[in-house]
């Protein structure tokens, strides 16, 4: 069966529950006449309650109310909020460098609202100091603790030492703090590039050539005879 409602001539029923185009209640009237009052309104008739005794109708556009529902739902996924859990591995005598780019990532994930999976990955004799590994997982949730929270403790897993972190921003925050400084930068540029327009030199008209005119000798006057 069609998930869509029935609307004019498909809504088969003696009467219905009228609804002006405004939410007004008109009251209960015979069908036809509530199709005589969408064509007069140039509206259309449609069932919003099915089950109702009677069905209850609106007049409304329905062309136009279909497109807004529809940019309602687009823009509702556009913000619906996705559960993501990023992972980072280390290993427990990681090198001051590779510690400070994982922790770069780590820092971006929680940024962005995602929650991550730290994994600790012992090898050969590092499985009997675990205390390595358990004192690294600190130190990197003390280092982001003002983005993240330790949302399950470090445990011992196999040769692996987990612990999850998750964000103190929701990631529909997060989302909407980046659309907005993407918005300022957009803005930014677009000023930039109007003040660069305004600042450019007028162009100034070419000076005509100055030419020197020469003095042209006069004839001498001949005696008269």
């Amino acid at each position: 069966m069609s998930a869509e409602p029935r609307i004019n001539d498909r809504i088969r029923v003696p009467e219905v529950r009228l609804v002006g185009p405004s939410g007004e209640q008109v009251g209960i009237v015979p069908l036809a006449k509530a199709l005589e009052l969408a064509q007069e309104y140039d509206l259309d008739l449609v069932e919003v309650a099915a089950n109702a005794r009677p069905p209850v109708c609106k007049l409304m556009d329905y062309g136009k109310f279909k497109y807004e529902s529809a940019m309602k739902a687009r823009e509702a996924r556009k913000n619906q909020a996705h559960t993501v859990i990023k992972e980072m591995k280390l290993r427990p005598k990681i090198d001051p460098h590779d510690y400070d780019t994982k922790k770069g990532h780590v820092v971006r994930f929680l940024k962005q609202g995602d929650k991550v999976k730290i994994t600790i990955m012992f090898r050969g004799r590092e499985q009997s100091r675990p205390e390595l590994g358990f004192r690294l997982l600190q130190r990197l949730a003390s280092d982001v603790e003002e983005l993240g929270f330790i949302e399950s403790n470090p445990k011992q897993d196999g040769r692996n030492m987990i612990m999850v972190l998750g964000p103190h921003k929701k990631k529909t925050e997060a989302m909407a703090e980046a659309r907005e400084a993407q918005a300022a930068r957009k803005a930014e540029r677009q000023g930039v590039a109007s003040e660069e327009t305004s600042e450019a030199p007028a162009e100034t008209e070419a000076e005509a050539p100055v030419v020197e005119a020469e003095a042209v000798e006069a004839p001498a006057e001949t005696p008269e005879a």
